[in-house]
């Protein structure tokens, strides 16, 4: 079995768990490959040269049975860009802080590929935003897992976002910014600003203002097949535009609208996992905070 490791930024404290990583994947016969970005990060270990091969383009990627994402959720976020619509199954190795993605601690690493080996594992397939413009903004990089937001920039004002749901006036936002928020995305940044909860099997976005002026102005949870376009109004001749953690600024004659991707992330949900279990262990649910 083929398998991909990925990191961006991993802490020194964590080296010895990425050696470790090697040693159970190398006991239980996976090929091992690493990104170009990962390898650069395991530069201080020589040693470990003989242990993996460099994925040099999109078509060795295409190989690969799945992938091991080794940082936080951000760092998982990019490897669904670097899968994109291959669609390989994705684990969070969590050496991050939250986790809500990254999923797997880094102390039950060995039990971890063990089920992995064993094919004792299921997907969770997680839709995608897409973003269609009039200009090229993103390349071929143009979707995410959790949201798409729209925000001020270099100004205080606040912007105004012409909302439209397959082509009907939905509202114009007279807010700091528009979040446009998948079912994964509703645990992140949406949730910040009041936006809701939202199960990873359900098929809706979830529009999510961030400080709108109006006070009666709250979030508005829309089907996933829904078309959602978008103009924007303000004092700044520049806006701001984000996929996950990618962004951009734009200018109010953009064209904007989001859909659902053609394509989805599968993320591997090992055994005794669920999601709501996350929610409670995260967002410390059933624990009385009064103590």
């Amino acid at each position: 079995m083929k398998v991909a490791l990925h990191g961006l930024a991993l802490k020194t404290e964590y080296f010895l768990k990425v050696k470790s990583l090697f040693s159970v994947l190398a006991k239980f016969k996976f090929e091992t490959f690493v990104t170009k970005q990962f390898e650069k990060q395991l530069s201080a270990f020589p040693e470990l040269k003989s242990k993996f091969r460099v994925l040099e383009n999109k078509a060795e990627m295409s190989q690969m049975d799945l992938m091991i994402s080794i940082g936080g959720d951000g760092t998982l976020l990019d490897t669904v860009c670097q899968v994109g619509s291959l669609e390989i199954p994705i684990l969070g190795l969590n050496t991050g802080r939250l986790g809500f993605l990254a999923t797997v601690a880094t102390d039950t690493i060995e039990e971890a590929i063990n089920f992995l080996a064993e094919g004792n594992f299921q997907l969770e397939s997680r839709t995608l935003i897409s973003l269609e413009s009039s200009k090229s903004l993103f390349g071929r990089h143009s979707f995410a897992l959790n949201e798409f937001t729209i925000h001020k920039r270099d100004t205080s004002s606040m912007i105004i976002v012409h909302t439209y749901i397959d082509g009907k006036y939905l509202n114009s936002y007279w807010a700091d910014g528009l979040i446009i928020a998948t079912p994964t995305g509703s645990t992140g940044y949406s949730l910040s600003c009041g936006g809701p909860l939202i199960s990873p099997e359900a098929k809706n976005f979830v529009i999510t203002p961030v400080s709108p002026h109006n006070l009666n102005v709250r979030p508005i949870i829309v089907s996933d097949e829904s078309e959602i376009s978008f103009t924007i109004e303000g004092r700044s001749e520049k806006f701001l535009i984000s996929l996950d953690s990618r962004s951009t600024s734009i200018s109010s004659e953009v064209k904007l609208l989001v859909k659902k991707e053609s394509f989805e992330a599968k993320l591997i949900k090992l055994p005794n996992y669920h999601f709501f279990d996350t929610l409670r262990e995260k967002l410390n649910w059933g624990f009385d905070m009064r103590n």
